[in-house]
């Protein structure tokens, strides 16, 4: 259990938590949600004793281990199985072990056993696997890698070596939809404590039962995914509003009898009263209101379609063609999400539409007066770092007057504190907005949109949205999103094994197929190993499979019971009415309660698991 009691921290005189508390049952999957800068990334620090509390506790149970992703895996000559294999510790200490003595060696052995560190090179190659690598890669050393693959290592490297609290923070950046959708798999069966950052609803939503909500400097565990806490928060903040008003009304009448009656003789005790309840009355604060978050993108003029044509292209690098027997149309109206795995060419599809790549074959016709904004991640660091937005926007149009320039970065966000400050000192999401306002600069017919979504928070995401649907030019669209890819993209374009096809079925279907993928090669090598290490079983008797169906019928009844339970609890959770100071008490109880049935019926489906996998196996052999 992580318990979080009474904190209070500040950073260059600002205060990030004062008296914030919260408490994660061990075993929870947490979603770490907030405003950008208001501290996730900090409270991450401050578990991991990186930086001293100013006041309160931070505990964990004894010799508990905490893992996390704090940079990528250095370029040295280690292959990436190995790299991620040394994660372990302990077992690596013990393979290391050269002692003679019998009794060392068989305590040596008996703990590797105990750690299952013979199967510990499959369930490495899994992870890798999952994450991009293939069995090629896995044996390649780190230095052939990039920094964002490297950071694929280090993710890997932590999953492998199982912490028992795993902090990680946005690690679906550094990945492509095919592993974000993995590691959300994974994430749900990880057996230990995870608290992760993120502001990708469909993970919020799919691999964690808690979101911890940061918000003015307090703490608060709401249960449920992401659009469950979105509802509560809804509600919360309009029985707030209300409450709010009521009070506000209420004082507004008692000070307009104060200012009417307290000269008068008659009714001076009346208003003095009056002027005493004011005083006492304790200040309903209303809700902050969301801080506005916006893109405007300017509108581009028709073209006469097909505003792309490419018959029969290909598209490389030097000789080495990465796509062939390209034959694509995009219109001005088209709405395209690319799919496909990183390092299938969907960049090099990009750089070809966007003519940062010539055609090696075929031909590529495009509309006269053809305008496209291209964003990619790696423009960010192009920024200057020593100059301003506004400077910026001044290299681009130097006789547009400075307030004209202003209102283009107020409409992207970046009001008047930001366009003065230099590149360097704001944060990924503001060099994002920039990138994209010097993108859409010329009101481009075509927007090519490489990852747009990695350094903006949840509603700077949900803005990105509404611009993106009332944009009268084509999108080409790579993400590892799905929610903002189901939400855009009404075309789909997989690109793999060298061509670029039209993918028929909906992202679901895709989701869906990349599952069953990874499903089937486990599934192979699981199969294959017991095939290879476990003689024929004997045959079982009647006795033994009618008591093991009786043990999945117990099961099934208990995880019914408890499935119930916890919907009733959820429904006394959601009431907005029990977060009310005053209700403090009966709301921890019930939380508390929550967590048990929570735990209880974790246990409850890992025994129906092996339950089923038992009968199964007794089935099996008839």
């Amino acid at each position: 259990m992580l318990r979080i009691e009474d904190i209070t921290f500040a950073i260059d005189g600002r205060r990030l938590f004062e008296g914030a508390s919260a408490t994660i049952p061990a075993g929870h999957k947490v979603g770490f949600v907030g405003p950008n800068g208001a501290g996730k990334t900090t409270l991450f620090k401050l578990i991991r004793e990186e930086m001293p509390l100013e006041s309160g506790t931070i505990t964990l149970p004894n010799r508990a281990r905490i893992g996390g992703v704090a940079q990528e895996v250095p370029a040295s000559a280690t292959s990436l199985l190995d790299t991620v294999l040394e994660a372990d510790t302990e077992r690596a200490a013990l393979l290391a072990d050269t002692s003679t003595d019998p009794a060392r060696i068989a305590d040596v052995q008996a703990r590797l056993a105990d750690i299952d560190a013979w199967s510990a090179e499959a369930r490495a190659a899994t992870i890798l696997k999952g994450l991009g690598f293939d069995s090629a890669a896995q044996a390649r050393p780190c230095s052939d890698f990039s920094g964002g693959w490297r950071m694929r290592v280090a993710l890997a490297a932590v999953l492998f070596s199982a912490p028992d609290l795993l902090l990680l923070d946005e690690p679906t950046n550094y990945l492509d939809l095919e592993g974000a959708v993995w590691l959300e798999s994974y994430l749900a069966r990880y057996p230990h404590t995870v608290l992760i950052i993120s502001h990708d609803r469909g993970l919020l939503n799919r691999a964690v039962g808690s979101i911890l909500h940061l918000e003015a400097k307090q703490l608060k565990l709401y249960t449920g995914g992401y659009d469950d806490f979105a509802k509560a928060r809804v509600a919360q903040r309009a029985v707030q509003a209300a409450a709010a008003k009521k009070q506000a009304d209420q004082r507004a009448h008692l000070e307009s009898f104060v200012r009417r009656f307290k000269a008068k003789a008659t009714k001076a005790k009346q208003a003095q009263s009056r002027v005493k309840a004011l005083e006492k009355m304790e200040i309903i604060t209303p809700p902050e209101e969301t801080a506005k978050r916006r893109f405007t993108f300017p509108q581009p003029g028709p073209l006469s379609p097909p505003i792309v044509n490419i018959e029969n292209g290909a598209v490389g690098y030097g000789d080495a063609p990465v796509l062939r027997k390209l034959n694509l149309r995009i219109d001005q109206d088209d709405r395209i999400a690319l799919l496909g795995k990183n390092g299938e060419g969907k960049s090099t599809l990009t750089k070809l539409i966007s003519g940062r790549l010539a055609a090696m074959e075929g031909r590529m016709v495009t509309a006269k007066k053809l305008k496209i904004g291209y964003f990619a991640q790696h423009q960010l660091d192009d920024l200057h770092a020593d100059q301003t937005p506004l400077e910026h926007l001044q290299a681009e149009r130097p006789s547009t007057a400075p307030k004209d320039l202003r209102a283009k970065l107020a409409g992207f966000g970046l009001g008047a504190d930001q366009a003065d400050v230099v590149v360097g000192k704001l944060s990924g999401g503001q060099k994002a907005r920039l990138s994209l306002l010097l993108a859409t600069l010329d009101a481009p017919h075509l927007l090519i949109l490489d990852e747009p979504t990695n350094h903006l928070d949840m509603e700077s995401r949900e803005a990105l949205v509404a611009a993106l649907n009332t944009f009268e030019g084509a999108v080409i669209l790579v993400s590892h999103d799905e929610h903002i890819l189901s939400l855009v993209a009404d075309r789909l374009w997989l690109v793999k094994d060298g061509a670029v096809r039209p993918f028929e079925e909906d992202l679901t279907s895709y989701r869906a197929l990349i599952l069953e993928t990874s499903g089937k090669g486990a599934s192979k090598g699981k199969a294959k190993a017991k095939t290879d290490a476990t003689p024929k079983a004997p045959k079982p008797s009647r006795d033994q499979i009618l008591a093991a169906r009786a043990d999945v019928r117990k099961c099934e009844a208990r995880l019914e019971k408890l499935t119930e339970m916890s919907e009733k609890l959820q429904k006394k959770l959601a009431d907005p009415d029990i977060y009310e100071d005053a209700r403090r008490g009966e709301r921890e109880t019930w939380q508390a309660k929550y967590a048990e049935v929570e735990e209880a019926l974790m246990r409850a489906e890992a025994l129906w698991l092996s339950a089923g996998e038992a009968l199964e196996t007794l089935e099996g052999h008839i």
